[in-house]
């Protein structure tokens, strides 16, 4: 290795020459993939961005420096190699380039590995995915293994797909909104900001650009977009990080349906330039009430059948207390039915099993089976068959469509812990019965969610997307306005939520009407939102918009377990940066500039 910095351009990427360029001098540079002595002829992989290209050194062919250097090379080794492409003697099907190579001329060592590497860089090494806290601790080598750099190519395809969309083929704009604002309740907990030249004052980061992005279509500006960083000081999860990004789109002068229509457009693009997978539009569409009817989530996967089914009228009044209490006392008994119910064992579905615990981690008590015999009757605890009258017995096998050899679950209890228990004994059999096949895609919109919901907690109604969606006009209209659905869709896919959105409320006094519902006073709402309040007064068009979560879209399209996959510097779930040790102390000085001060207990060593 030199004694002396050099900066060498390279003439080609190592996965970018082609048979094409058989013959040509070449000069590619990148890290050692893995190398390799063949009683005395050099071999060795070079990957960079764009691929990986396998070098010979043959002794006969050069310098013996050249072959003393290139047998010094180990792994992540920095190297820049000039020689002749050629056609490989013994191609490898396994990779892009495996029919070509390049006969070394010269090696030159750039930079060497001085440390242990923590895990393989290398595909053709990797025995197991290394630990994700060491990947994240490691972050600079993870990324340039090359499923990660994999995973950063596709987002960056996306987000390029996604403008080239916006603006060339539906004239948006992008704008930037500012990331230092006001602090504003509803929503989860803010990530707030000290002000030092206005002491005792604080920014909060936005967890979206929402008010902004309404103020604009009140400036006129018609068709907004904006990838758009957020923050979010909440528990995280595989799927959430406290800072995202979001596609925020906002327009004027279109109704749901035309703004659903262009984001399926858009959908669409997506799949079929990113995963070469053709989709068939309109997207199906389901209301929320049906969704949480039939499937216990507002955000279903409709890969797969097996449909909730209310047994409650079949059941009321029976013998069986669990079931005949629980309609007694408001609440319902909801079944799945189980084609071929012979797959899953009693072990399963009784107290303990697998499946049965699924219902009780959703907060239900149990779970209670019946299996249909071969001659119709059914085969139950003694409890339940003995607490079902023969004609009960006859509704619930009409009520849910049970033939001979079907297994059905029931749930009882209220209505919200039944839904929140079946969906997931549903999402379990759905992936355990393999009822999900490769290649399956499944796109809805979920409609007509409820404008509001109450919280038990602090004795009031809260928005159950934010309080600046609109009421459907005949709910308004009703006057029932606490029971008013909003205008409001969500966009599903396989069973995960991508995105969502609502038409806005553009007038002053249905807005101030919102805010009182959700217990805000006058002077609260002048106060915190007198801005967004002041601009309705100056003649706010007819409004729409949607956010798509791009981290949680890219990583469903790159298949990656968790968004931590599809994010170049993410935090762990504890909110920390394991690479940086962010968020850290600072220096005392800087607190007192900040007229602040930290009652945080010192942490123990």
């Amino acid at each position: 290795m030199s004694s002396q910095l050099t900066w060498p351009s390279r003439s080609h990427g190592c996965g970018a020459v082609t048979t094409a360029d058989i013959g040509s001098k070449v000069t590619i540079c990148g890290w050692v993939d893995r190398n390799r002595d063949m009683g005395g002829v050099q071999f060795f992989d070079v990957r960079d961005h764009s691929g990986l290209l396998q070098v010979i050194c043959e002794p006969q062919s050069v310098a013996p420096e050249v072959s003393r250097t290139a047998s010094r090379l180990r792994n992540e080794y920095v190297v820049c190699v000039k020689g002749v492409l050629r056609a490989r003697k013994d191609p490898n099907p396994k990779i892009p380039t495996g029919q070509l190579e390049v006969l070394a001329e010269s090696v030159d060592i750039l930079n060497v590995v001085t440390r242990s590497l923590p895990f393989p860089i290398s595909e053709a090494e990797e025995q197991e995915p290394p630990k994700e806290d060491t990947r994240l601790k490691n972050r600079v080598l993870d990324l340039r293994r090359p499923k990660m750099a994999a995973n950063l190519r596709l987002r960056h395809k996306l987000l390029r797909l996604i403008r080239t969309f916006l603006e060339d083929r539906h004239g948006f704009m992008e704008v930037e909104t500012p990331i230092l604002t006001r602090s504003t309740p509803e929503g989860a907990r803010d990530y707030l900001v000290p002000s030092r030249v206005q002491p005792g004052e604080w920014y909060a980061l936005p967890q979206s650009p929402q008010l902004f992005k309404q103020m604009l279509m009140v400036a006129g500006m018609d068709r907004y977009y904006q990838i758009a960083r957020c923050f979010r000081d909440e528990d995280l999860r595989a799927d959430r990080q406290p800072e995202f990004t979001q596609l925020d789109i906002e327009v004027s002068f279109m109704d749901d349906k035309a703004l659903q229509s262009l984001m399926e457009e858009l959908v669409l693009q997506v799949f079929d330039q990113i995963l070469g997978v053709t989709l068939a539009a309109p997207f199906r569409r389901i209301s929320y009430a049906e969704a949480m009817d039939k499937y216990g989530s507002d955000k279903p996967d409709l890969r797969y059948g097996l449909e909730f089914v209310d047994v409650s009228p079949a059941v009321a009044g029976c013998g069986f207390k669990v079931f005949a209490g629980a309609v007694a006392d408001g609440g319902v008994v909801k079944a799945i039915r189980v084609p071929d119910g012979k797959r899953i064992s009693n072990t399963r579905i009784k107290p303990k099993g697998d499946i049965a615990n699924e219902a009780v981690a959703a907060g239900a008590a149990g779970l209670a089976s019946i299996r249909v015999a071969a001659d119709g009757s059914l085969d139950a605890a003694k409890a339940i068959k003995e607490g079902l009258s023969p004609e009960q017995a006859a509704q619930l096998m009409a009520a849910t469509g049970a033939q001979p050899g079907d297994l059905l679950l029931l749930a009882a209890g209220p209505r919200d812990t039944v839904h929140r228990a079946l969906d997931r004994v549903r999402q379990l059999l759905g992936r355990d019965l393999g009822l999900i096949k490769p290649g399956d895609h499944s796109l809805l919109w979920v409609v007509d969610f409820p404008m509001f919901e109450f919280n038990p907690e602090e004795g009031r109604y809260q928005a159950i997307h934010h309080p600046f969606t609109a009421p459907r006009p005949d709910d308004w209209a009703s006057g029932d306005y606490v029971n008013a659905r909003a205008l409001a869709y969500d966009l599903v896919y396989n069973g995960v939520e991508i995105g969502g959105g609502s038409l806005r409320i553009y007038r002053r006094d249905i807005q101030q009407k919102v805010f009182e519902l959700i217990g805000l006073t006058p002077a609260e709402a002048q106060s915190k939102f007198g801005y967004l309040l002041d601009c309705f007064e100056y003649g706010a068009p007819p409004h729409g918009g949607l956010a798509f979560g791009l981290d949680r879209l890219a990583m469903l399209l790159a298949g990656a377990p968790s968004i931590r996959d599809v994010i170049a510097f993410p935090k762990t779930t504890q909110a920390q940066c394991a690479l940086t040790g962010a968020p850290a102390a600072v220096a005392d000085k800087q607190l007192v500039e900040l007229s602040i001060a930290s009652t945080a207990p010192p942490k123990q060593n």
